[in-house]
């Protein structure tokens, strides 16, 4: 089965100009620089790094609210790059996005019935009645009630007004939903009942999901695969059980390492991840990694390792990765004992909604 999303040397470089008049090109901010993987359909993408190494530039690429400076998007077969106003119209349809930032997301002149309502409108689905009656469905979708639909977005919690924004991703019917990072800006118990709601409507509509997230216990939650991004560019991609238990890329392990470990005895015995993402006006020669990794060896400053398999369904941007002293289990594993805590909260979550 062919993948529903294929995403092949993706770019997007910002030119960095000086004069006032003449306006030369001295530079360019290699935002997403080369990008490169695959969604099946129904699956759970997570795309993972430190602020800054192009996550959310990387998601408006795949769907085109900016354009790319290189590289291919197909979605379902077709290259989205290539696409005219009227084909990403209708392709529009089906790839939806659901932002961070629940109070931004929602425009507060509309109640919450005409934002879910304004998607279906603009593709020309059904008439006044039925979308009506479509919002009022999408409400109870996302557990919100059907009067809601009269309100405005002041008058929700932040928690309420991210279901919002879900139901009017969903209002369309699309297969893909971009996820930016849906939960970061609300509280830890109003997140378990966010990732919950998500999983649900994931195994009811047959979703697929590109999420992207900084929180790891997270990502462990909802993802079946995680790509690891630095500074643009892939530094690994594996499964989520391969990569949390056999992390092989060094920035991984250092991720993992900075996740705080409840027993004292094992914190800090994975080296932890050291200085500041370099500048992408300034991208490193060779690995960009490089300056930060406690493994560097000459080879690392002259020549860009490329992202390859090293086992099945791991693939991994580092040329000594087989060579890299073994990492105890518990070292990287502490992760589950702080994550069993944060899902304990989701699980109850959802026994509660049951």
């Amino acid at each position: 089965m062919s993948a529903l999303l294929e995403v092949s040397g993706l770019a997007k470089h910002y030119p960095v100009k000086k004069g006032i008049i003449l306006q030369k090109q001295v530079g360019a901010v290699r935002a997403v620089d080369g990008v490169s993987f695959t969604l099946q359909r129904g699956e759970t993408l997570a795309l993972v790094g430190e602020s800054g190494c192009g996550k959310s530039t990387t998601a408006r690429l795949v769907l085109r609210l900016i354009e790319p400076s290189a590289g291919t998007v197909r979605f379902d077969g077709q290259d989205v790059t290539r696409l005219d106003d009227g084909g990403m119209r209708s392709l529009r349809r089906r790839m939806q996005i659901v932002f961070q930032d629940p109070y931004a997301s929602l425009n507060p002149r509309l109640t919450v019935g005409d934002a879910i309502a304004e998607p279906m409108a603009v593709h020309g689905i059904g008439n006044d009645a039925s979308r009506r009656a479509k919002v009022q469905e999408l409400l109870a979708l996302v557990g919100l009630r059907p009067f809601h639909a009269e309100r405005y977005p002041h008058e929700f919690s932040g928690g309420q007004r991210q279901r919002i924004g879900i139901a009017r991703a969903l209002a369309v019917e699309p297969d893909l939903v971009v996820c930016d990072e849906p939960v970061s800006a609300l509280d830890v118990s109003i997140q378990a009942q966010v990732v919950n709601l998500m999983k649900d409507l994931q195994a009811r509509l047959g979703l697929s999901y590109l999420f992207i997230a900084h929180d790891l216990a997270v990502v462990k939650h909802m993802a079946d695969r995680i790509a690891v991004m630095y500074l643009g560019a892939m530094m690994e991609v594996g499964t989520k059980a391969e990569l949390f238990a056999r992390p092989r890329h060094p920035y991984t392990r250092a991720l993992l390492s900075a996740i705080p470990h409840p027993d004292p005895s094992l914190r800090g015995s994975v080296t932890p991840l050291g200085g500041d993402v370099p500048s992408p006006l300034a991208v490193p020669p060779g690995c960009r990694f490089h300056t930060r990794c406690p493994f560097a060896q000459e080879r690392c400053r002259s020549e860009a390792p490329e992202l390859r398999e090293i086992a099945p369904g791991q693939q991994v941007a580092c040329h000594f990765s087989e060579s890299l002293p073994e990492v105890a289990s518990a070292q990287v594993g502490g992760l589950s004992a702080v994550a069993a805590r944060r899902l304990a909260l989701y699980d109850a979550a959802r026994r509660k909604a049951a």
